[in-house]
């Protein structure tokens, strides 16, 4: 699964603090937290016929994690939100949108991981992309990574960090096996994620998916538990082995990028009939239905 370029974004406007660049002459400083150690936060947004999903939970949660990482001074929501509208605007974009929110440490006055040698505020940038959800709604492979992923007590995935390099790992051995993405394991040998995205298995009518342990809590993962609540769909987190992925009925991913993407083959087994199935089917529809009557209007 490879991203293709999509022609109107060839002369985006980006928001670098508050300066609106072409793409082509956007920059950060070489001596930027995040050019110098991926000291950065991010979230990803998407906007829906002029509403953004989630904001509120979005931006809790970049909040969140730049607190755990000790940022000293963090934009308010409404300094944000401004920025948003600031670049979409500038890009005339309304619906079919993704947006990728950073924000780092800001600026040292010379090299080196010491947060002390930051010598001004955060740096928010703001790239908001043309883009429908990436994944082929037909199906994806995955095939089981050698990483992985980390404990709490080693980087908590409790901070939406911008060091990515354990998943560009395992996305690396995806690609050199043929897969779309990789399955990724927790350090007791329970699955965590994929390299990109939450995962869920059904099982006789029940949804499950891993505990937040060595994953995310992301923000479509959680939906998709509210939808089940709402529509009286039994499902639970738990730890999940490799066996019960192989033997379940279906399985799906879930993130804001590609919203709900069935899996039908997992180290070369496919999934149930190797097909979409229904419970995927009805709950990308609930899903579906919740992003087009809700969102923040922007």
């Amino acid at each position: 699964m490879l991203q293709s370029f999509d022609e109107r974004n060839r002369n985006l406007v980006v928001n670098v603090n508050g300066k609106l660049r072409h793409r082509d002459e956007a920059g950060v400083s070489p001596f930027d937290s995040v050019v110098q150690g991926g000291d950065a936060v991010w979230e990803g947004l998407r906007l829906y016929d002029g509403g953004i999903f989630k904001l509120d939970e979005h931006l809790a949660r970049l909040r969140s994690s730049a607190l755990a990482l000790a940022f000293t001074e963090i934009p308010s929501d409404d300094e944000i939100v401004h920025e948003i509208r600031r670049t979409l605007a500038a890009n005339d974009m309304r619906d079919g949108v993704h947006i990728r929110l950073t924000l780092t440490r800001g600026v040292k006055y010379t090299s080196g991981m010491d947060p002390r040698l930051n010598r001004s505020g955060p740096t928010l940038i703001v790239l908001a992309e043309h883009k429908a959800p990436v994944y082929d709604r037909s199906g994806l492979r995955l095939v089981t990574s050698s990483l992985r992923r980390f404990d709490p007590d080693a980087l908590d995935p409790k901070i939406h960090h911008a060091n990515l390099l354990q998943s560009i790992l395992a996305k690396i051995e995806a690609n050199a096996a043929g897969a779309d993405d990789a399955l990724m394991l927790d350090r007791r040998g329970f699955i965590a994620e994929t390299n990109a995205t939450n995962i869920f298995l059904v099982d006789g009518g029940t949804v499950m998916t891993s505990h937040a342990v060595a994953c995310p809590e992301g923000i479509t993962r959680a939906t998709v538990l509210e939808l089940c609540a709402e529509h009286g769909v039994p499902a639970l987190a738990k730890d999940l082995s490799l066996a019960e992925a192989y033997r379940a009925d279906e399985a799906f991913c879930t993130g804001t990028m590609g919203e709900l993407a069935s899996v039908t083959e997992i180290d070369g087994r496919p999934i149930g009939d190797g097909g979409p199935g229904p419970m995927t089917a009805r709950l990308s529809s609930l899903y579906g239905e919740l992003t087009a009557r809700t969102g923040t209007a922007i």
